[in-house]
């Protein structure tokens, strides 16, 4: 096998969990497995997508493939670049302090109100994460439950 054209796309980590995923379900339906090497692969990145903080742990997940290109024509007036855009989309930044994570130079490129706009937009498009249960009441049921 000979490449012929290396890195012609850059995939995210959405294009490639849907990939995988339909995959998965595609074999099952065939009732045929692949190589031991690509079911242990497959399972593999199935699970570190499906766990949590990763952002395409949320079920149902609030977005797919079709909504990069709306993100990417959203952000556009921001000159954001790929590999920002990239990132945007695998780690769905909701605060200031997320973005800026993924933002070179975030605070000299955009004003605050830049910087908020952005964030709507992500949130927007990709969705929010639900707000996290509260694990006081967890550590409590622990605590008890094990007589400490």
């Amino acid at each position: 096998m000979r490449i012929l054209e290396a890195q012609n796309a850059v995939l995210t980590n959405v294009e490639v969990y849907t990939f995988l995923s339909d995959q998965a379900k595609q074999y099952q339906s065939q009732k045929r497995r692949g190589p031991s090497n690509l079911e242990t692969l497959r399972a593999e990145m199935l699970k570190y997508f499906e766990t949590p903080p990763n952002p395409l742990s949320q079920k149902p997940l609030p977005y797919d493939v079709a909504s990069i290109p709306v993100l990417l024509q959203r952000l556009q007036p921001y000159n954001i670049t790929k590999g920002e855009c990239i990132m945007v989309v695998n780690l769905r930044p909701t605060t200031s302090a997320a973005l800026n994570a993924v933002l070179e130079d975030m605070e000299g490129r955009f004003s605050e109100q830049q910087q908020d706009e952005i964030i709507n937009i992500i949130i927007e498009v990709l969705g929010e994460f639900p707000p996290p249960a509260e694990e006081g009441d967890e550590d409590a049921m622990g605590t008890t439950e094990n007589g400490r």
